[in-house]
């Protein structure tokens, strides 16, 4: 089929005119109700009723609006909560941290065709339900478990004991699920990196570790960065495993809410702990967009 030279002038005039650089819109605004509706439905007024529930319950009428957040901050059995639960958010991620990294290093750099199965088996716990994870992790660190019979054969325990009621077990399950957010955070960022950039710092005489830490590191902190966040504020909000695991060693702030709600009732003082972590996480996800500006990024 042959155009016409002559007529390709009038032919592109009759194309509708695009604002150069314009942004798209959508063409009708009211298909934004739904979404609205949802997010308001199941986000805005659940937050809201949580808000009014840890201002206006119980002694908060008589004693003041923020009575159960003054009760939160000041007592000192709180706010040993406070750091036992900042204590475990930082640990767990500095772990993950330290297992995630070479992971994500091997899948980007060596894994080859074995990425899709390294990437099946790090997301293969998140497919398990996490009451079926931590009691796995009770029969492997039970006192006849096979974890506890390996050391005990090895010399390194005295005899078997129930490791399950020790706090490194809390670690160590919530390791065992957050590694994955920490591996592909960073991953998802190494792939973005110019192998030629490290192989140009080796050619100009650096060593590997010279290199890892001058170009590598630098140009990976981003998803080091979402890495952590993600893992601290998962942690943060894990109950579940400080509940099953530990011996009741470790008292986190999620754990807390949990025991608020169904044992004490308190619902004001539950819903201003909840409050709290809500603050925790949304000031976390502040620090990530104010440092992914400094990084040249928009979020």
């Amino acid at each position: 089929m042959s155009v016409d030279v002559e007529q390709a002038p009038a032919a592109l005039a009759a194309l509708p005119a695009r604002r150069p650089g314009g942004p798209y819109r959508l063409a009708r605004s009211t298909w934004t109700v739904p979404v609205l509706v949802f997010l308001g439905f199941f986000f805005v007024i659940p937050l809201g009723a949580n808000i009014w529930r840890s201002l206006a319950t119980g002694d908060a009428l008589t004693q003041g609006a923020f009575v159960f957040y003054g009760k939160l901050l000041g007592d000192a059995y709180y706010a040993g909560i406070l750091y036992e639960t900042f204590k475990v958010g930082v640990i767990a991620t500095a772990l993950s941290l330290v297992l995630g990294y070479p992971v994500a290093y091997f899948m980007v750099r060596h894994a080859g065709r074995w990425n899709g199965v390294i990437v099946f088996l790090l997301i293969a716990p998140l497919l398990t339900s996490i009451i079926m994870r931590t009691f796995g992790w009770r029969v492997l660190l039970a006192r006849r478990g096979p974890v506890t019979m390996l050391l005990h054969d090895w010399g390194l325990i005295a005899r078997p004991t129930n490791l399950a009621d020790d706090p490194v077990a809390v670690y160590v399950a919530l390791v065992h699920v957050l590694v994955p957010f920490m591996v592909l955070s960073i991953s998802a960022v190494l792939q973005q990196v110019d192998v030629r950039l490290e192989e140009s710092s080796r050619v100009l005489g650096a060593g590997p570790l010279a290199t890892f830490f001058r170009i590598t590191l630098p140009l990976s902190l981003d998803g080091v960065a979402t890495g952590c966040i993600l893992v601290f504020v998962v942690t943060n909000g894990s109950f579940l495993t400080m509940l099953l695991l530990g011996g009741g060693k470790v008292t986190t702030l999620s754990l807390l809410i949990y025991q608020q709600f169904n044992v004490a009732q308190d619902t004001g003082f539950a819903a201003a702990m909840g409050n709290l972590l809500l603050f925790v996480a949304l000031a976390c996800l502040a620090l990530q967009a104010r440092f992914l500006r400094r990084q040249g990024i928009r979020p």
